[in-house]
């Protein structure tokens, strides 16, 4: 727990010396049928933007090692899965992408809150039960992510999310 600690004084403007782990999820397949992915250009968008504003930020996109994977073989394929889904349960920072329902991005959620993550959303389904309930900050779309990350409230809430997990433990 030491090094969560630490993550929430390096996310407080500025305090600290630790890294920020953070999990880009989000909508590749979505409820396409086909074999086929969503328009991804919004990856570059939000690791550009965290890397402004968060320093010692470490994004991992899981489609930059995998931008195939729609092809991968049955193995492969639950391999990754299942190494993703594994890997947001040691991420200090899930942000979510999803301007439609993902059952991948929300068994990611999942995994990240129930491990003390900060979930950040952003999506326009306020609605939903998994976006509405997994998420610790829910923005409509980029430009209030990114107004929240500029004016250092998402760092606050960040850090605030970090403290009351550390706090129970």
């Amino acid at each position: 727990m030491a090094y969560h600690s630490s993550v929430a004084s390096t996310v407080r403007e500025g305090g600290g010396s630790g890294r920020v782990r953070f999990f880009l999820a989000g909508i590749m397949q979505g409820s396409l049928t086909e074999p086929a992915i969503h328009d991804q250009g919004y990856r570059e968008r939000i690791k550009a933007l965290i890397r402004a504003h968060v320093p010692l930020a470490e994004v991992y996109d899981p489609l930059a090692d995998h931008s195939d994977s729609i092809r991968y073989d049955e193995e492969t394929g639950r391999r990754v899965f299942f190494r993703h889904n594994a890997m947001c349960r040691e991420v200090d920072v899930l942000l979510a992408f999803l301007p439609e329902a993902s059952m991948g991005t929300a068994i990611e959620m999942w995994e990240a809150y129930q491990h003390g993550a900060a979930v950040i959303a952003v999506s326009p389904m306020t609605h939903n039960w998994a976006v509405k309930f997994l998420s610790h900050e829910l923005y409509a779309d980029v430009a209030q992510l990114e107004a929240a990350l500029r004016s250092g409230r998402l760092a606050r809430r960040i850090a605030e999310i970090h403290a009351q997990r550390d706090g129970a433990c």
